[in-house]
């Protein structure tokens, strides 16, 4: 029997999609306002989702204490209140839309979670605009 057990959190930060291949008004046409060479920020939101077997002896799909300090320690530190673009360095070639960001957070955490349990991120740029990356 698979359960899935997800802990919330967020972060707050600024970026600017932008492809540098483009011209500016290319960028303009794509992007929008989110091309601002002044950058724009997020309050982000996210849900961390781990799926797998109950361990019998501890009761847990996986400690949520353990899930916690690891996104606080991989995630929340490296993302809050940074400009993506030019403070994380997986930004600095990649442009930090949702589908990218959700994808980042995914291989960061991937590493320190039990191979045997599924991973699936879900990031809200807005209350209305999220992505789900599955791996």
């Amino acid at each position: 029997m698979k359960v899935t057990v997800s802990r919330k959190a967020h972060f707050n930060a600024a970026h600017r999609l932008y492809n540098c291949e483009w011209s500016d008004e290319r960028n303009d046409d794509m992007f929008g306002k989110c091309a601002n060479p002044h950058f724009h920020g997020h309050n982000y939101e996210l849900i961390v989702s781990v799926t797998g077997e109950i361990e019998p002896e501890t009761g847990y799909v996986m400690d949520m204490k353990v899930l916690k300090d690891l996104i606080a320690n991989e995630i929340e530190e490296a993302f809050d209140h940074k400009n993506l673009n030019e403070q994380v360095p997986e930004f600095i070639s990649l442009n930090p839309t949702a589908e990218n960001i959700s994808v980042v957070i995914w291989n960061k955490l991937r590493p320190h979670i039990d191979s045997k349990l599924e991973l699936e991120i879900t990031l809200y740029e807005t209350p209305r605009n999220f992505v789900t990356f599955k791996g």
